[in-house]
């Protein structure tokens, strides 16, 4: 699953906030990026779960029947932008006409007919699901990892689809080979 810079870019990997993330929205946040290009960048925030909504009752809201398995399924704040709108981060082993493949192994879905796919046990080996996104304009976030707000790192299966939310920014700053401890919020050009 790990994707290299292409270009610059890091679609397929994770962001890191680093520990003086003056955001409280992104503060000890893991973002996938789903996509990075001179447009800008979308990604997913895998480490903060949606509050007060549950899978079942999401599908309730939508009509969809649930079967007992939905009740181990998650929902997570995907990020600030569209907070109404729903996206699956999954395993490629499920595909749809509308799937946006993101790496080697991992893809991106918005429609219903995944929850629906998931529902019926039917759905992908691994998912996420989460509510809104994280969104940058042209240059922002290639402005905010200059500025020393980011640390990236490959993404790989345990990161993106673990339950361990807690501790999911230690594991991917630890994935690095740092401790956290040590970051400095001064960042060094050569």
């Amino acid at each position: 699953m790990p994707m290299q810079k292409i270009n610059g870019y890091l679609a397929g990997q994770l962001l890191i906030a680093m520990p003086q993330m003056q955001d409280p929205r992104f503060a000890r946040s893991v973002v996938y990026l789903c996509a990075h290009s001179a447009e800008g960048a979308m990604g997913i925030m895998i480490n903060r779960p949606f509050e007060g909504l549950s899978f079942p009752e999401l599908l309730e809201q939508l009509n969809i029947p649930t079967t007992p398995q939905c009740e181990q399924i998650r929902v997570h704040f995907g990020g600030p932008v569209e907070g109404g709108r729903g996206f699956v981060l999954h395993s490629d082993d499920y595909m749809h006409e509308t799937s946006m493949r993101v790496a080697e192994g991992i893809a991106l879905t918005a429609t219903v007919d995944v929850l629906k796919a998931i529902a019926q046990g039917l759905g992908p080996r691994k998912c996420l699901l989460a509510l809104g996104y994280a969104g940058w304009s042209a240059g922002q976030l290639d402005a905010e990892i200059r500025d020393n707000s980011w640390l990236n790192v490959n993404a790989d299966e345990q990161l993106l689809f673990g339950l361990d939310l807690d501790h999911k920014w230690e594991a991917a700053i630890h994935k690095l080979g740092i401790d956290f401890a040590t970051l400095s919020a001064s960042a060094g050009h050569a």
